[in-house]
């Protein structure tokens, strides 16, 4: 394992809510005392080494990813049966290297309240959760469109419940400048 952040954002939100554009943003704000930690990318480095996928293009926030993400997903969730931890313990592991020297980690995509509960247990009040709101007509705009057996799933609906949120965001008016500010205050 590696030495502990002096912060650990934890962020969620619905697909096309700009998650990644916001953790993006902020990481780029931060610089170099900051890394951006992906769940998700042990999920897309399996199924990029597995069916000689573009590993780029699996982390990215377009329609090449989409294309496999159903069957991602259940992939993940057989995974997450054996151990509900074990994305979190792949990601911080995947991205090892970078995190010694990085005081602020930027989780990007955190779906389940396993992931949440997973990294409290390990570094408890150094987390810190971020949930992004944004309507679906918004949503729409930007690319998203329903889709049965995802948008309806754990993945996208296990955290719905939650309304203790260390910030809540509402990523709706292009307002990026306030975002990155509330994020940054709650870290300060």
């Amino acid at each position: 394992m590696t030495n502990n952040p002096d912060h650990i954002l934890l962020f969620c939100g619905k697909r096309k809510s700009g998650k990644d554009y916001i953790t993006d943003n902020l990481h780029k704000r931060l610089g170099e005392k900051s890394v951006i930690v992906k769940l998700s990318g042990p999920i897309k480095s399996h199924w990029a080494k597995s069916f000689n996928l573009d590993m780029n293009q699996l982390l990215s926030d377009g329609e090449y990813k989409e294309k496999y993400r159903l069957e991602m997903i259940k992939w993940g969730e057989d995974k997450r049966r054996e151990d509900n931890g074990y994305f979190c313990k792949a990601a911080i592991e995947m991205y090892n290297a970078f995190l010694p020297s990085k005081k602020i980690w930027i989780i990007s995509d955190v779906r389940r309240k396993t992931d949440i509960k997973w990294f409290k247990e390990v570094y408890g009040e150094l987390c810190k959760t971020i949930r992004i709101k944004c309507n679906d007509d918004i949503r729409s705009q930007r690319g998203w469109k329903f889709t049965p057996g995802i948008d309806d799933c754990e993945t996208e609906c296990d955290l719905d419940d939650i309304n203790e949120w260390d910030l809540e965001i509402t990523n709706e008016r292009g307002d990026l400048d306030d975002i990155i500010a509330n994020i940054i205050r709650i870290i300060n």
